[in-house]
């Protein structure tokens, strides 16, 4: 596997994968890799001819108050796992080589669907998001880009900017990959204690309940989000930003599921903020 460390190392890179016809996966991560980004890079694996991981802790994505400093970082690590799944080449630059000094150019998507849930708790995230991706599109050329449903808002996010900037790349979302206890994957289950990943399975148990009520004929979202509110606060240790249902994937507003429905939480176990999700469809 090649490690690629500046921009003309992955351009470089790209440019000869292409002068032999060869179509590139790119699947960017911030690192801390577990088996959620390891499924990510397998369906990559199995539709493209070359993949490349990125392992950048991207600091436009982060607030001011959120945990940029302590995000985990172990790219040793990190690059064993993705050797276990043959990933080809891995972009791990600096901050400074992808912002440098005078940098100045941010991809702003400014509309309804960076304004609720996650963008509403974290201003400035997804124009963070939106700039890096971009720019990870543009270096790898690549054909494929893959990210995970854990980030559904994210890939909706994504989608639009690649379809109004003409960006000729595919995005894939991939299911949601879970512990057996059902949480789902995720860097920052590390900041975890015992009894806090414990106390998270809330998440995914109240989110099961919602399925299950949907199953047996509950279309009305306000009940829906309700379920999974009284489910998470039976537990002590969690605080809800938000239990919401949109529309998927154009997260419109709706009363009723009777369109593909995603309901999303994003909880705090003690100091560390998780998000899951469940597509209900209609």
């Amino acid at each position: 596997m090649k490690i690629l460390t500046t921009i003309q190392d992955i351009k470089k890179y790209a440019a000869d994968c292409k002068a032999q016809g060869k179509t590139i996966g790119l699947v960017p991560t911030m690192g801390a890799l577990h088996e959620g980004h390891l499924t990510l890079m397998r369906a990559a694996r199995e539709k493209c001819d070359i993949v490349i991981a990125s392992v950048f802790v991207n600091p436009t994505q982060f607030g001011p108050n959120e945990d940029y400093d302590a995000y985990p970082r172990q790219f040793t690590a990190d690059c064993e796992k993705l050797e276990s799944v043959n990933v080809d080449a891995v972009f791990h630059p600096e901050p400074s080589e992808m912002y440098p000094e005078g940098y100045c150019t941010y991809v702003n998507v400014d509309g309804d669907i960076t304004h609720k849930l996650c963008g509403a708790q974290r201003p400035g995230h997804f124009r963070g998001v939106a700039t890096v991706v971009t720019k990870l599109i543009n270096l790898a050329r690549a054909d494929e880009a893959f990210f995970g449903q854990k980030d559904a808002q994210q890939v909706t996010v994504i989608r639009r900017f690649v379809e109004d900037l003409n960006i000729n790349v595919h995005i894939n979302m991939v299911p949601i990959a879970r512990e057996e206890s059902g949480l789902a994957r995720s860097s920052r289950n590390t900041y975890l204690s015992a009894e806090e990943k414990e106390a998270a399975l809330v998440l995914s148990r109240s989110l099961k309940e919602a399925k299950t009520a949907f199953a047996q004929g509950e279309t009305k979202v306000a009940a829906l989000e309700n379920i999974v509110k009284d489910e998470i606060s039976k537990e002590p240790m969690a605080s809800i930003d938000y239990v919401k249902a949109y529309a998927y994937p154009s997260l419109k507003p709706l009363t009723e599921v009777n369109e593909d429905t995603l309901l999303a939480i994003a909880v705090k176990i003690g100091k560390t903020r998780l998000i899951d999700n469940v597509i209900l469809s209609a």
